[in-house]
């Protein structure tokens, strides 16, 4: 999309085409509108680009977003009543709400100096105190991946189950595969500002065939057969069984379709990101009231935080994001920490 210099900058626009639209076009005239082949042949999809960088067999399960995702994967680690899962106060309130919604609890552990990702030391120190955790959830913030084998070391010395947040880092290529491979779960976004999307949705990855089946159950409603199958076979279609309380997180046709699509668009869509990145950071950091993000391996750059110096400057942090729209320039602030919230306040 093409801007005239007096139009406003906004904060993001999805990287849109002819062949989105193509393939939302051939979703609809195949009246079949929700999930089905659409939604198998991204999952296989993406099971095979996550693949390319690890020689563990991926398990793809598309959701209709990150947050359904991370409540499906708390659920298989046994969050719940009696459990809580320990993860960073700084990332989105839906890393912390998931486990909320099952009834759990959250532990926060601090983020590492110079770093927005969570210290691995905040978070030991937080296992020896809380015995009651059921999952470790560390948010890969920006895109840019936290210390994994320092965390799958915590995990298997306190024998606790690791769910990243990789709402963020898609395609987060480390030397021992992608981000959100890295763990027991991962979870993806496909929001509308993400590095690819759906506009809404999400997709969940593992190589533990239980809590993959697991999941694919809960997913939608606690059925044992697929939907699309139901409808579909020669077999009699109204049979299935409710095997356990499942629900409603299933990713339609429509979305899958998009997916799909932009997927084969991910790693042109990265090297365009790291481009302006770079750019970004030659401009910047010639100026000591800005700090430029931190970088690193498998960095994709999801978003560019520039943090403000206020101590260099005559105005705050608000007032020069102010100036900023003003000028026509559209920002976002990333994050809100969960402790300045009325909810987590009360509650945690």
């Amino acid at each position: 999309m093409m801007l005239d210099q007096n139009d406003f900058i906004p904060f993001h626009l999805p990287s849109l085409g002819k062949e989105e639209e193509d393939a939302v076009l051939r979703v609809l005239r195949s009246k079949w509108l929700t999930t089905g082949k659409e939604t198998l042949a991204f999952e296989q999809e993406f099971s095979s680009f996550m693949e390319k960088a690890t020689t563990k067999s991926i398990a793809s399960l598309a959701v209709n977003s990150a947050s359904s995702g991370l409540q499906l994967a708390m659920e298989a680690c046994d969050v719940g009543p009696c459990g809580k899962i320990l993860t960073t106060p700084y990332t989105f309130v839906s890393t912390a709400t998931s486990a909320c919604h099952l009834g759990g609890g959250v532990v926060y552990a601090d983020l590492g100096k110079d770093s927005y990702n969570i210290d691995p030391d905040a978070m030991e120190k937080k296992l020896q105190e809380h015995k009651d955790i059921k999952a470790l959830v560390p948010v890969h913030i920006a895109g840019l991946p936290c210390n994994m084998k320092a965390i799958n070391d915590l995990s298997k010395k306190y024998n606790i189950p690791v769910i990243e947040d990789a709402a963020h880092s898609f395609p987060s290529k480390t030397q021992d595969g992608y981000a959100g491979t890295l763990g027991d779960i991962g979870v993806f976004s496909f929001y509308a500002t993400k590095t690819i999307t759906t506009g809404e949705g999400g997709m969940i990855c593992t190589s533990n065939p239980e809590y993959a089946e697991r999941i694919k159950k809960m997913r939608m409603h606690g059925i044992d057969r697929p939907v699309w199958d139901r409808y579909t076979s020669k077999k009699a279609s109204w049979e299935y069984d409710v095997v356990a309380s499942g629900y409603k997180f299933n990713l339609p046709d429509i979305l899958s379709a998009i997916g799909r699509v932009q997927l084969a668009k991910a790693e042109d869509l990265l090297n365009r990101r790291i481009k302006i990145a770079q750019i970004y950071n030659a401009a910047f950091k010639e100026y000591d009231f800005l700090q430029i993000p931190p970088d690193g391996e498998g960095n994709s750059w999801h978003i560019y935080v520039l943090r403000i110096i206020p101590e260099k400057l005559s105005i705050d942090r608000n007032q020069f994001t102010e100036l900023l729209q003003k000028e026509g320039i559209g920002v976002s602030m990333h994050f809100i920490p969960h402790f300045n919230m009325s909810y987590f306040k009360k509650n945690f």
